[in-house]
């Protein structure tokens, strides 16, 4: 059974910092690309942050400079940091595996950023 469970969510002010997590288990997880997703309330999920099997990254034009997306796959685990926080990084974060054909989302974790 493959479970995705991110943690490190939070309430800070703006330019602030966070740190996301998601451990993975019961998949091999480091044939899988991992990736950042954010909904925010009302809008559509959309891409923060991926990072391939091979190490290679892409990062979504609002987030570039601020957010780093690293992962271990000893630790079967994908990060994201979020420095300078802005009130419009307000949303719930997901975590992707994919491996073609399939996914899986962890639950989600909430960011909120106060002005």
């Amino acid at each position: 059974q493959v479970q995705l469970v991110e943690s490190g969510g939070g309430s800070v002010q703006a330019g602030g910092s966070l740190r996301l997590s998601c451990a993975a288990s019961g998949l091999t997880f480091s044939i899988y690309h991992m990736a950042w997703f954010r909904q925010a309330p009302g809008k559509e999920r959309e891409l923060v942050a991926k990072i391939t099997r091979n190490g290679n990254i892409v990062y979504s034009d609002s987030v570039k400079g601020r957010f780093t997306i690293s992962r271990d796959n000893a630790k079967s685990t994908v990060y994201l940091q979020m420095n300078s926080l802005k009130p419009e990084d307000t949303a719930v974060y997901y975590c992707n595996a994919v491996l073609s054909p399939g996914d899986y989302w962890g639950q989600g974790t909430q960011v909120t950023v106060s002005s």
